[in-house]
């Protein structure tokens, strides 16, 4: 009888084990493998300084939270008026979601991007595109543009230009789902 018992419970053990892996193999299976800019696709790596001295970027592989990706200059009017809704949605959200403004400082200026930070109170990192190598490699159309990247590195969303706080904060909230 214990016999029996033991070979059911090893048997049941083993049952377990090879759906749990099924389900992870799916799982990974489904995740692109080609980095590009596009809805579906793993977004481009990248890595740049930071306005306080460091350096962060995009990478491949699993990522903590996900991040959203956002493109901008202080001389463009509707990033000024897309800065509080940032501020705000990051504070909202901070413990679930990063976010990343990329500054288009090749065609900027570092006392303005310095001055725009200050005035609209980031407190998330703010990376300095120097040479505009993040800028070319997620094709940005123009500022501001943000791209919604999962867990897992992939873009799920991508705006251009100014949604409004209700739309923007909606389609933040798909990505914390998906």
């Amino acid at each position: 009888m214990r016999k029996t018992v033991l070979a059911l419970a090893i048997v049941l053990l083993l049952a377990g084990l090879a759906i749990i892996q099924q389900f992870a193999t799916a799982e990974t299976a489904a995740l692109p493998t080609e980095e590009a800019p596009k809805i579906g696709y793993l977004a481009p790596s990248f890595e740049l300084k930071t306005l306080d001295g460091g350096t962060l970027g995009i990478g491949r592989g699993e990522r903590e939270k996900p991040v959203i990706v956002n493109f901008w200059a202080s001389w463009c009017d509707p990033c000024r008026m897309e800065a509080p809704i940032l501020s705000d949605l990051y504070e909202k959200y901070k413990d679930r979601l990063d976010i990343y403004g990329v500054n288009g400082l090749e065609y900027d200026e570092m006392a303005s991007v310095q001055a725009f930070v200050k005035q609209y109170k980031y407190e998330f990192p703010t990376l300095l595109d120097e040479k505009s190598v993040a800028f070319k490699l997620y094709q940005v159309p123009g500022y501001p543009t943000s791209f919604f990247v999962d867990r897992h590195g992939v873009v799920r969303d991508i705006v251009i230009g100014l949604p409004g706080h209700e739309e923007f904060e909606r389609r933040l909230k798909k990505l914390l789902e998906s």
